[in-house]
């Protein structure tokens, strides 16, 4: 749900939202903005939303919840932005601005597409998965501990009951490895 959240309101920043025609000396043209001219903030916050998604996975009780939060927060800043940015025409009157040569110009029949409500469907797939991994992470699995560095205490304790490594027996090295001792600490 986050990365298919994320993928939506990431890749909408590319697309039209709207156009309007500019009548010009020479004739009419028409002019559109894309979701980026108009607002960053949704493809920005499904980057950080991409991010928070890894997070999750990798951390455990208070550093989830904390990440499951900012998941929430980007869902509800991209989707609140996007909805924001639908109605906007301020990017519109600057391109219509610069295609007629002005300083500034007022849009009529603006033409929208459906890629601003897109974007906010991203922003709330992204809210929604913040929020149930708020209410549910606890309950899911962190990532296991067995290959993380043993800690000094943890080892000098073991190192008591550690058997000898033959360094001529490869099976030994790679046992004292896995226990997380040091093959070559003669010590």
């Amino acid at each position: 749900m986050g990365v298919a959240g994320s993928a939506l309101a990431f890749f909408d920043a590319v697309r039209t939202w709207s156009e309007c025609p500019v009548a010009l000396a020479t004739g009419s043209t028409r002019v559109a903005v894309e979701g980026q001219d108009v607002t960053a903030v949704p493809s920005a916050m499904a980057l950080v939303g991409l991010a928070a998604l890894v997070a999750v996975m990798a951390t455990r009780r208070a550093g989830r919840l904390l990440v499951s939060a900012l998941l929430a927060f980007a869902g509800a800043a991209a989707l609140v932005t996007a909805l924001l940015g639908a109605g906007d025409t301020a990017a519109l009157e600057a391109e219509a601005a610069r295609a007629a040569g002005l300083t500034a110009v007022e849009v009529t029949a603006v033409a929208r597409t459906a890629w601003p409500w897109a974007a906010a469907a991203g922003g709330a797939l992204l809210l929604a998965a913040g929020l149930l991994a708020v209410l549910r992470g606890r309950l899911w699995p962190g990532m296991s501990s067995r290959y993380d560095a043993p800690g000094a205490a943890g080892a000098k304790a073991r190192r008591g009951f550690a058997a000898v490594v033959d360094p001529e027996r490869p099976e030994d090295v790679w046992k004292a490895l896995d226990r997380g001792e040091d093959p070559t600490d003669t010590a």
